[in-house]
């Protein structure tokens, strides 16, 4: 049986009908079928012809035109089965088929949109009466063929019964299957004709051959005297271009400050030196209606620093003609819509923007101000074409409409000695934010510059992985060596980069197995790495050895097939173990491929792209992999999301050419499904790239993984030691981190010093209580595991957990940590902050010269040669010339004790809410009440009653535990509680003139954040008055 479907058609029409008992096979001519048509088609095929027996109605209804009284098959008079003579050679088979009674025909009143002429018939009176007009197959160039047509009403829902519903949810199963073959399925999908594949079309003038226009240098040689940072004016501190313009001073790494525009100005110079290069104003009124006093100052500071300014004009409620802005000779128009910018070429300040180009099109938005000038001093940066509706015209000349319109105004100066550009517009349009880039660096005589070379590296991840019919086919293969061979004229020494699963070679369909083979045919032509030999995910592995053999497995894949193995990269599937770190997996690589460089787009997190950073760890450097829109899913042009236009949006300005300008260095991630179906891969980076070179200056070049990261750490030393996030702050991290960790092993709260001020006391009451539970002890450093703080962070989240073990009652439990280090550390609040966001800190304060005296006495205790051959007095004034040892012991008798300085570094990073200060001579003196105000801070229930637990004892001078032992107390040992000598007057005085500052900070400081008593030593140190 052969049927052949028009299935472009409203209805669906049956234009030939060959019935054969012995074989029943389907040929669909679908050369011109849409996926919904053909899913129609099928379903109903299946409905009728398979399904027929257990649900025969159900199908009827999928088929579109059967309710059109136009349709060929419902055309009057007759509305019935209608046969030609011998138009069947089995006409019983049809009637079982299609009908479910088999001797009656059905009424025409059972035709839709027709009136009954006549009713039931038999069989056998069909052939005379059943002739469907051969003219008007003609006329439809139908072929006159044999056609069967029928019609009849169904009345499902009125027969209803539990055995029609099962078999109603069975056929909706079979449909479902189908409709999974249609679109993910091989040979299915390549029946479907899809739109044609997209090409580049990006055409511009350096495509054609047109020299290109060196680059400006903007760097100066005179001597400045400014610092490389930009101060931002916002008008509040959630405005949307100011966040705009933040954001893009973070993505391009350039220092900045932000103020909200008042009626003061914050500090503008340091010693004889400017703090900002450059000045910006969100909204440039905010400038032009200064104070005169705030503006003369400002003014007065640019000419003297050579500090230019930058100034965007937001929109305004009513549209402005000619309106002048305050003091200059400039006049603006506002509201404006525009279209087809484009770029003088003749300005100095065109660095990383190139002119010669028009953005044709609409601009963003139809709030535009455009200026005019009436001075010389002023200059257009930018042009574009009034797109303004007719009826809006009317208050414009004819010439101003015509004439292209300054969008963006440069002033030389020449007016007022201070250098401008002005902006009619925010940064929605992209030509803006390469303007602005290149204003800062222009404006800053070149100290916010940025190099113009990109190096760029593609990565295919799951070469040789992916299901049937989304794989590379020979034809794919010889696409992608045609397009790099295209990108290597336009980015010197690129070459793809192909990942491989060796295990899935040859797992697809013959086609897409000669795809396989013309690879491994032309493995000198790309660079190699490995990806995992199964596509396993490395954190599913707590087994290093196991995950040893999987990758031993695949360098033996590459050493069969001659697969370079000496790249020194790797990049691990969905990014798995690498942050959240999985150790096994470094391990591993380091053990099997003496991997040095690796990737991921998940540091600190995925989004947004403009934080994402790198870092060292266990030898491995770890890249930021950029992301370019095209993931394993988004193969079908048609089935990108949001369509051509969205992917193109994202090339032609938009996030993925944005990525490629703000990146010195670009490692994007791909997948080899991108590269065959659609070869959506191919379309896109050759966009790109060809993209960049019309509108930019920009030199691409490429090189291997581990160059690349050599030149980024070499760039950004800064990032080689990492921040370990919180996997469970982030859902992404959560799905890619190993199965047996749990964030309620983390502690809850921290006692984070500072040292000698009463630490190992609270601890010691603090692990009496049932429901806290401290870390187990380490070897090195005793109950303090100093993590944050040292050589043991690098160690990694998972060596710090491992002194949290995981117990039945873990959730019940409050687990905290005391490391008295933490308290002066530089780098311990961000990190504590960036792992424990929730965590609450409990800090105790003593009078700072004491902290210093303890800890001296201290060192000389464990018979350190420097405290036992200096004195007091000598150690804490000891210059900065004095041998390094002397030094290192008076930084850390003096420096923790500034106390202000290190609770505000906290505050960055944590609410007030979450701190809770200890008065150490309270805690001395009346740990029972300190127990109490702590256990309520902490929310801890039930309140462990302290007061029956705790006693004084005489002998060591101090509270200890209660214990049923022989001497009825657990104190602690003879390391504490050690009477030392009186500290001398003369180190006494210099402390509290050396604290003097510290101290009226710490006070302010702790009045500010509530503390309604001051300390008592406090008051003593701001005193005259020697210690007791």
């Amino acid at each position: 049986m052969v049927l052949k479907w028009e299935c472009k058609r409203l209805h669906i029409c049956y234009s030939a009908f060959f019935t054969t008992l012995n074989n029943v096979k389907f040929i669909f001519d679908i050369r011109f079928c849409t996926r919904s048509s053909l899913l129609v088609v099928i379903g109903s095929l299946a409905g009728r012809i398979v399904l027929y027996p257990v649900f025969r109605n159900f199908f009827y209804l999928l088929l579109p035109g059967r309710y059109s009284s136009n349709s060929p098959c419902c055309r009057p008079p007759v509305c019935k089965l209608c046969c030609s003579q011998n138009s069947c050679s089995d006409r019983d088979f049809l009637i079982k088929i299609f009908w479910p009674k088999e001797n009656t025909l059905p009424n025409t009143s059972d035709c839709y949109g027709l009136q009954s002429t006549q009713g039931g018939e038999r069989v056998d009176d069909v052939e005379d009466e059943g002739m469907l007009d051969r003219e008007y197959l003609v006329g439809r160039q139908v072929p006159p063929l044999k056609v069967c047509v029928f019609r009849r009403h169904t009345r499902v829902f009125k027969q209803l019964t539990v055995k029609r519903c099962v078999a109603a949810l069975f056929a909706l199963s079979v449909f479902s299957i189908f409709y999974s073959l249609i679109y993910l399925s091989y040979p299915f999908s390549s029946l479907i004709r899809r739109e044609w594949r997209p090409e580049p079309s990006i055409r511009c003038q350096v495509m054609s051959g047109l020299n290109r226009l060196p680059a400006h240098d903007h760097r100066s040689a005179a001597r400045l005297r400014i610092d490389p940072k930009v101060l931002v004016f916002v008008e509040t501190t959630y405005s949307r271009l100011g966040r705009d313009i933040a954001e893009l001073l973070v993505y391009n790494r350039i220092k900045y400050k932000v103020e909200v525009a008042s009626k003061s100005l914050p500090i503008l110079t340091n010693l004889d030196k400017g703090k900002y290069g450059v000045i910006v104003f969100e909204n440039l009124h905010k400038y032009l209606q200064m104070d005169k006093w705030n503006r003369e100052l400002l003014d007065k500071y640019c000419r003297e620093y050579s500090v230019g300014i930058i100034g965007f004009l937001l929109s305004a409620d009513e549209k402005q003609v000619g309106s002048q802005l305050r003091g200059l000779p400039l006049y603006i128009h506002r509201n404006l819509k525009l279209r087809d910018a484009a770029l003088n070429a003749g300005s100095p300040i065109l660095r990383l923007t190139r002119a010669g180009e028009t953005a044709w099109g609409p601009l963003p938005g139809e709030d535009w101000t455009v200026f005019t000038a009436n001075h010389s001093t002023y200059e257009p940066l930018a042009w574009a074409i009034n797109d303004t509706r007719q009826e809006d015209t009317n208050l414009l000349d004819e010439e101003f409409i015509k004439t292209p319109l300054t969008t963006v105004m440069q002033d030389h100066g020449g007016f007022d000695s201070i250098q401008r550009v002005f902006f009619g517009s925010g940064l929605r349009f992209w030509l803006h934010r390469l303007l602005f880039l290149d204003s800062l660096s222009y404006l800053s005589h070149g100290q916010l510059s940025l190099s113009l070379t990109r190096y760029v590296l593609v990565d295919i991840d799951d070469i040789f992985v992916g299901e049937k019919g989304t794989r590379l086919r020979r034809e794919d293969v010889l696409a992608l060596l045609r397009t790099q061979e295209k990108i290597q004229s336009m980015v010197p020494g690129f070459k793809f980069n192909l990942g491989f699963s060796g295990k899935y070679f040859h797992h697809g369909t013959s086609d897409e197995n000669l795809g396989d083979d013309l690879l491994l045919e032309n493995i000198e032509k790309f660079t190699w790495f490995s990806h995992m030999w199964n596509h396993q995910q490395p954190h599913l592995y707590e087994n290093q050895t196991q995950l040893e053999l999987e990758m031993t497995l695949n360098r033996n894949f590459a050493k069969e097939h001659g697969i370079p193995t000496d790249s020194g990269y790797s990049v691990a599937p969905h990014h798995s173990g690498v942050y959240p770190v999985h150790e096994a997996l470094y391990f591993a690589w380091k053990h099997v491929w003496n991997i040095k460089v690796t990737s991921t787009e998940e540091y600190p997190h995925l989004r947004p792209a403009r934080l994402r950073r790198g870092f060292i760890h266990r030898g491995i450097m770890v890249l930021p992999r950029q992301t370019c829109g095209l993931f394993t899913h988004t193969i079908l042009i048609n089935r990108y999301p949001g369509g051509r236009e969205k992917l193109d949006e994202s090339i032609q300005g938009g996030e993925l050419f944005q990525t490629f300008v703000y990146n010195p260095i670009n490692i994007f991630m791909s997948h080899m499904s991108n590269y065959g179906n659609d070869r959506l891969a191919l379309y896109t980076f050759e966009s790109v790239i060809k993209f960049l070179r019309c509108w930019t200056n920009l030199k691409l070049t490429s090189a291997p993984p581990l160059a690349l990261a050599e030149k980024y750490f070499n760039m950004y030393p800064e990032e080689a030691d990492p921040v370990w996030g919180n996997p469970c702050q982030d859902p992404r991290h959560k799905k890619i981190w190993s199965h047996n960790k749990t964030c309620d092993q983390l502690p809850k709260f921290l006692v984070i010093g500072p040292q000698k001020t009463g630490t190992t006391a609270l601890y010691t009451f603090l692990a009496m209580h049932p429901n806290i539970s401290s870390n187990i002890h380490s070897p090195e450093t005793f109950e303090e595991i100093q993590f944050f703080n040292g050589r043991n962070y690098y160690r990694g989240l998972s060596w710090y957990m491992d002194f949290f073990p995981i117990t039945k009652n873990t959730t019940s439990q409050y687990f905290f940590e005391k490391s008295a280090t933490y308290f002066d550390g530089e780098l311990v609040p961000k990190r504590v902050h960036a792992l424990l966001p929730q965590a609450k800190l409990v800090t105790i304060l003593i009078s700072p010269a004491k902290r210093a005296y303890s800890w001296y006495q201290h060192m000389r205790s464990h018979m350190d040669p420097v405290a036992l051959n200096y004195s007091f007095y000598d150690v804490i004034t000891a210059s900065d010339t004095a041998p390094k040892a002397l030094r290192d012991l008076r930084n850390r008798c003096l420096n923790p004790g500034r106390y202000a300085q290190h609770l505000e570094r906290w505050l960055l990073y944590y609410p007030q809410q979450q701190l809770h200060i200890i008065n150490g001579e309270t805690l001395r003196l009346n740990p029972v009440e300190i127990m109490d105000q702590l256990q309520k801070f902490l929310k801890i229930v039930p309140l462990y009653d302290y007061s029956s637990h705790i006693k004084y004892n005489p002998k060591k001078g101090f509270f200890c535990q209660v214990k049923s032992t022989q001497d009825g107390s657990g104190c602690l040992g003879r390391s504490k509680g050690r009477i030392y000598p009186q500290m001398d007057n003369r180190s006494y005085k210099f402390l509290q003139r050396y604290y003097l500052s510290h101290n009226t900070v710490l006070a302010k400081l702790l009045k500010r954040l509530g503390q309604r008593v001051v300390p008592q030593w406090l008051k003593d140190d701001l005193s005259d008055t020697l210690p007791a």
